[in-house]
């Protein structure tokens, strides 16, 4: 009985080992800059594995978190023609098709399992792209932007070889 005692206290040991080595760890991430109009922009984030599937399940129209990042703006920002005021957002994206998707902002947080009012949500001018290569796991950051979007601040997340730029700036 002892024998089998020690032999499953092994069995266990390297069972439990190997979990712990395989485990995917998750890193929480915090990103603070100061905008070109002096507002600090803190993201605060988990990451993820980038499942796409979870993306092209979405429905059309929805607000999509993953993992729900937040932006604290430490005052209000103006966008072209989209005014953000100071406070925490949910980051979020919005599918507008198969191919295409929306940076978005949701005021406050969502709780899990919650959807967004679609009537809060602030859509950013953002720019979408599936040919900058694949994020293993999700990325958020906030950067000079390109393109449509140079010249500004943008708020950048790359899921996969999903890449979504909104204007910050």
């Amino acid at each position: 009985m002892r024998r089998y005692s020690i032999i499953l206290a092994i069995i266990a040991t390297v069972l439990l080992t190997g979990a712990i080595i395989l485990a995917h760890p998750h890193f929480k991430k915090t990103i603070t800059t100061e905008l070109p109009s002096g507002v600090e922009a803190t993201v605060v984030y988990n990451t993820t594995p980038a499942n796409e599937s979870r993306a092209r399940d979405a429905a059309v129209g929805s607000f999509v978190t993953p993992r729900r990042p937040i932006l604290k703006l430490s005052g209000e920002i103006k966008a072209g023609s989209v005014t953000v005021p100071a406070g925490d957002y949910t980051i979020g994206v919005i599918k507008n098709s198969e191919s295409d998707w929306t940076m978005a902002l949701y005021p406050g947080s969502i709780a899990r399992g919650q959807s967004a009012d679609m009537s809060k949500v602030i859509k950013l001018n953002s720019t979408y792209s599936e040919a900058s290569g694949t994020a293993e796991h999700m990325l958020i950051d906030i950067s000079p932007g390109s393109g449509d979007l140079a010249g500004r601040a943008v708020l950048t997340l790359h899921f996969g070889s999903m890449l979504l730029s909104g204007a910050l700036s």
